[in-house]
């Protein structure tokens, strides 16, 4: 079963399930391995640091197909081409997998969800009589495939996890590793091929869509990159302004560079206190400069640190080292760099007329 993105971040790629049904025996067993608890605790935390349990949960299919189309998402059915005797393997594995000693797993966005799970499932009951070449249509980077799913489905949480995730999210996924996404891995099954006795089969014998969403209206118009291109051109005026009239005032860079250091102290704690596997080596961490909180705190139109001029052509370099990274980053980075050397330079200008501290 491939369900469509929903609205919800954690749904907006899509889902899988495998579906086990015998009318005759009474068996309707809809395996979910993508299943989670709010009421975990400290499941915020859990969640950011990579930590929250998933498990499998299994329920007739009919409870899980309604509440998917209640969230208005597509569903679709493909019947797999297997032996009796892949079947039954099948049913143990995913039965095995249910049992309370082995039901929770430690989930990874990229590498083990409820996509990739159905891929192990498979080749645990098919062995080598699988033939299973993954997603060969197109080959894209981690980040570009979320690229795809999210921004369509939400600009702000796809501008949130090109911010979150790192280097390793822009090296290029392998066929096998694209099927972490439901609709490829529904395309990879479809390309698959199966071995039952002498012969070989396509592993998708049949298909049907259960239900069809209905299209989405009343996009989001309020994008990042509109609101940070407008937010550069303020900032531009009002510099501007400042510089025009000579007005000595540092409490939009007080703002401004705090944020910048929230956001890089957030990155240090993706990039070292968590266990995604995908948000170490993140090079926004050039432009959201930790220091700046509480470096920024200390300059006022009175007088000015001795250190502070040197702190600005060191992080004027970063500016410039942080636009090596826009070919694999959500270009709204741009008008954010932009924003930043402009006030950049105010502060350098306005520097030099005020007296030293220390």
């Amino acid at each position: 079963m491939t369900v469509g993105p929903g609205n919800e971040l954690y749904s907006g790629f899509g889902h899988s399930v495998l579906w086990i049904t015998d009318p005759v025996q009474g068996i309707d067993r809809a395996y979910n391995y993508g299943t989670f608890a709010f009421e975990t605790g400290n499941f915020y935390i859990k969640f950011l640091r990579g930590t929250l349990p998933y498990s499998v949960s299994v329920s007739p299919l009919h409870y899980q197909t309604d509440y998917w189309a209640s969230e208005n998402r597509s569903i679709k059915e493909e019947v797999l081409n297997l032996s009796p005797g892949q079947k039954q393997k099948l049913y143990n594995f995913l039965e095995n997998n249910y049992l309370p000693q082995n039901r929770y797993y430690a989930y990874k966005f990229f590498f083990d969800n409820c996509s990739t799970r159905m891929v192990t499932a498979l080749k645990a009951a098919c062995g080598d009589s699988l033939n299973f070449p993954g997603y060969t249509h197109e080959k894209l980077s981690f980040r570009q495939w979320i690229d795809r799913y999210a921004y369509e489905q939400n600009p702000w949480a796809d501008f949130g996890m090109d911010l979150a995730i790192g280097a390793p999210s822009d090296e290029i996924a392998t066929a096998e590793q694209a099927t972490f996404l439901p609709d490829n891995l529904s395309t990879a099954f479809r390309d698959s091929k199966i071995k039952v006795g002498t012969r070989t089969l396509p592993l998708v014998g049949s298909s049907r869509n259960i239900f069809v969403a209905q299209p989405i209206t009343g996009k989001i118009w309020l994008t990042p990159m509109i609101t940070f291109w407008a937010l550069a051109a303020l900032v531009l005026l009002f510099t501007f302004w400042q510089i025009k009239y000579e007005k000595v005032n540092f409490t939009l860079d007080k703002i401004l560079f705090s944020i910048c250091g929230v956001m890089g102290w957030f990155i240090l704690l993706l990039w070292f206190g968590t266990n995604h596997g995908v948000t170490a080596f993140n090079y926004d961490i050039l432009w959201a400069f930790p220091l700046w909180l509480p470096l920024i705190l200390f300059i006022s139109p009175q007088q000015k640190p001795a250190w502070f001029p040197f702190l600005l052509i060191f992080y004027g370099f970063l500016l410039l080292c942080a636009t090596g990274n826009l070919a694999k980053h959500n270009l709204v980075i741009i008008p954010i760099l932009l924003t930043l050397i402009i006030r950049v330079y105010y502060m350098n200008n306005s520097l030099s007329k005020i007296p030293q501290k220390g």
